[in-house]
């Protein structure tokens, strides 16, 4: 089953050295999943300054810079992982640097058929 491990931490928590680090801890990470036949794919996300919101109401577009809600921590990056349940998942998710200072959210992907498959390169 496919996991997708969303990843909260208060932006200003991390110094631009740990956010190098945490970098490089999240690349082997990837690399060992790889090995596994458990990774599928993952990216950090630019500052919640570089974020906007999109709503339709009535018809009528509204944007919002900035991320959906005010929160203490933020959606920072992700990890989409193929593992057997969410046991699996959750040994996944604590493997990842940003579980020590933050928030690892698990969340199952539901697989509509239908979806044009993704293009590799």
């Amino acid at each position: 089953m496919k996991y997708m491990l969303l990843i909260y931490s208060d932006e200003a928590a991390w110094t631009d050295q740990e956010r190098e680090d945490c970098y490089a801890e999240s690349t082997q990470l990837a690399d060992q999943l790889q090995a596994e036949g458990r990774y599928l794919h993952s990216s950090p996300l630019h500052s919640i300054a570089t974020a906007t919101s999109v709503r339709v109401r009535d018809g009528k577009r509204l944007l919002t810079d900035g991320p959906f809600a005010e929160t203490y921590e933020q959606l920072g990056g992700y990890f989409l992982v193929d593992a057997k349940d969410l046991d699996e998942a959750i040994a996944i998710a604590e493997r990842l640097p940003s579980a020590r200072k933050g928030t690892v959210e698990i969340r199952p992907i539901v697989e509509l058929s239908g979806l044009p498959k993704r293009q590799t390169t």
